[in-house]
């Protein structure tokens, strides 16, 4: 396992339109369950991380430094 982070851009909120914004960068937990279950577990709005449909989300790659720059911008707020 990598120790870089993981990352999804959210494309579809219908049903969890409070727990998730449509076009907002995730951080994205692994989860060996979720894979198996085409399912993605990510922390949502409440800071808490849950499953959601991976058709929900567009998994993004992102360089190291940016990757930082926004684990400190999602972890600050």
């Amino acid at each position: 396992m990598s120790d870089s982070k993981k990352f999804a851009v959210c494309v579809k909120n219908d049903g969890y339109e409070v727990s998730l914004q449509l076009r907002k960068v995730y951080e994205v937990l692994d989860d060996d369950f979720a894979d198996q279950h085409m399912m993605i577990r990510v922390i949502d709005e409440t800071g808490e991380d849950y499953l959601f449909s991976q058709k929900y989300f567009v998994r993004v790659e992102l360089p190291e430094p940016s990757e930082q720059t926004l684990l400190a911008l999602i972890h600050s707020g």
